[in-house]
């Protein structure tokens, strides 16, 4: 069964070769001449491993203490997806920067494997201050996060609670408790069916049967794949940003439990986002993004100060890599001034 699975995905990689779109300067693995990159680990409140990327100026003058901002990456995937490319071009303006793996996922702690879990995913945000405050080179009163896809509501979990965090920023936000209470246009019925197959599922685990998965990127597209299909098949399935961490399955990228996922069912990231404020908030969404909702909704309840950054022609993955998009000089200027 394993040779199969290796064997399956050594296929979608060579056929993924074939499709790529790099165009608007897609760029995800970018390596940049002008920072330093360390591997670190620390743990959360519950004692779990986080494992993060962090970038280091290399004109950083040694003794100072200055900003940090924490990157946060698209639900389902690792730090090596999008979160590395932010954190690399920010680390460039002058900022450390630290690159997370949720827990979970990628190089992180936690059993079972893409479980979902949004209160631990907010902790690891909250794990990472932790960590940068009580670096030497840190200021521990200039720490901004950023969160990208699914991590942008995370981000504003943890905001809501730890207020060690100065500035919010999302990109591309996933409310990933609506995505997952309402689907497309799901019904109330579906949900429930949803529900009671996750229900069954976890007697099964609890017996010692195979853990089974769900939602996610598809590995194969048809005549009958919708656009949002082919637009995260084009990141997640070409070496544009396909990335599997070492030990771990190209099947199983992006794919959260099947028993676990229905915790998104209760997770309200936006209930009491105006207490956030007087702390800065800003949301970035493409004009064309199917997610752009949730930044709209989001900066409609937030409190002040605010700004909504609508991207012309942009798509919601068209922000995770295309560096011709994406607006670094506005998020640079956002940390710059309410991380002083």
């Amino acid at each position: 069964m394993r040779k199969l699975v290796i064997l399956l995905g050594l296929l979608m990689a060579s056929l993924s070769a074939l499709g790529a779109d790099m165009s608007n300067g897609a760029d995800n693995f970018y390596k940049s001449e002008k920072v330093t990159m360390v591997k670190v680990t620390f743990n959360n409140q519950y004692q779990m491993k986080t494992a993060g990327n962090l970038f280091v100026p290399k004109d950083l003058k040694p003794g100072s203490k200055t900003a940090a901002i924490i990157v946060g990456h698209p639900m389902g995937a690792v730090k090596e997806q999008s979160s590395n490319l932010y954190a690399q071009k920010l680390a460039e303006q002058g900022f450390v920067t630290l690159a997370i793996d949720l827990s979970f996922w990628g190089e992180s702690e936690g059993q079972p494997r893409n479980a979902v879990s949004p209160e631990i995913y907010a902790e690891d945000f909250s794990a990472a201050v932790d960590y940068l405050g009580t670096q030497t080179f840190i200021d521990r009163n200039r720490m901004g996060v950023l969160g990208i896809c699914g991590s942008g509501s995370f981000v504003i979990s943890a905001a809501k609670i730890d207020p060690r965090l100065k500035a919010i920023a999302t990109v591309s936000m996933y409310d990933m408790g609506a995505a997952n209470r309402n689907g497309l246009k799901h019904t109330v019925e579906q949900r429930k069916q949803v529900i009671a197959a996750a229900a069954e599922q976890r007697y099964v685990e609890f017996t010692g049967g195979e853990t089974q998965h769900t939602s996610g990127t598809v590995h194969v597209l048809t005549d009958n794949s919708n656009p949002i299909e082919r637009e995260f098949y084009d990141f997640y399935r070409t070496p544009r940003g396909e990335f599997t961490p070492k030990g771990q399955s190209p099947l199983l990228t992006t794919h959260p439990t099947l028993a676990s996922n229905t915790k998104f069912m209760n997770f309200y990231p936006f209930n009491d986002i105006e207490t956030i404020s007087p702390r800065p908030m800003l949301f970035i969404a493409g004009e064309n993004a199917h997610s752009r909702e949730f930044s709209e909704e989001a900066y409609r309840l937030a409190g002040q100060p605010k700004e909504l950054v609508i991207i012309p022609g942009a798509s919601h993955v068209d922000l995770y890599d295309r560096v011709d998009l994406i607006p670094f000089a506005k998020l640079t200027s956002f940390f710059q001034t309410n991380l002083k």
